[in-house]
């Protein structure tokens, strides 16, 4: 596997990949190895004008999904505390300093959606801020519809494609995703510049919303 996409932190992604992942596996495309280059490259596009420790960063960014929870698990809120817990043992093994395994655990606990937890670091906010960014935009729509297919569950609902009549239910229709978290993310942003790059990619995904709206 080519670690040239973490420059310039390929050594370091050579021993941490591994870890990146439950040894299993979940076969979970929208949180492969793909996504995780994605999610660097916004963390370094922020980092590079926001500032913050870049090694920190990038370890919280391999590891920050190493524990695989399905979406619609019961533990979905504590996949991040999961993944944070195993990552600081992982730093532990390679002898990181005390100070900077809380750091990358604190941000891979509080990168998650679901989990609630206000990135209290700069290392945090910029994660929370890459990941969410994967989020939006047509990657946000295509790992959308992706994770909807795994779930089984429908595009939209025939009867009331907005929920104009009924109470929105994402777990069942998947345009109705859109309204319950993916188009609120963008507001949530933690970083000028992270702010700066949903601004662009908020608009695309409302735009796929539109012209979806427009063909059904």
């Amino acid at each position: 596997m080519t670690t040239a996409a973490f420059a310039p932190f390929e050594e370091l992604a050579e021993t941490l990949l591994p870890h990146a992942f439950d040894r299993a596996g979940n076969g979970d495309g929208s949180h492969d190895t793909s996504h995780l280059q994605r999610v660097w490259k916004n963390a370094a596009a922020i980092h590079a004008e926001e500032g913050g420790d870049a090694q920190v960063l990038f370890a919280a960014t391999l590891l920050h999904d190493c524990v695989a929870v399905e979406k619609d698990s019961p533990l979905r809120v504590r996949a991040s505390r999961l993944s944070a817990d195993k990552a600081a043992r992982v730093l532990a093994s390679l002898g990181w300093p005390r100070t900077q395994i809380q750091a990358a655990a604190h941000a891979i606990e509080a990168h998650s959606f679901s989990a609630g937890v206000a990135p209290a670091t700069l290392e945090a906010k910029t994660l929370q801020d890459a990941d969410r960014l994967d989020a939006i935009g047509m990657l946000g729509v295509a790992r959308c519809f992706y994770v909807a297919g795994r779930l089984g569950r429908a595009l939209y609902d025939p009867a009331d494609p907005h929920a104009a009549h009924r109470p929105l239910d994402d777990t069942r229709y998947t345009l109705d995703h859109f309204q319950t978290k993916l188009l609120k993310l963008a507001s949530g942003f933690q970083t000028a510049t992270g702010a700066r790059l949903a601004g662009i990619r908020h608009a695309r995904l409302q735009r796929f919303v539109d012209e979806f709206t427009d063909e059904i």
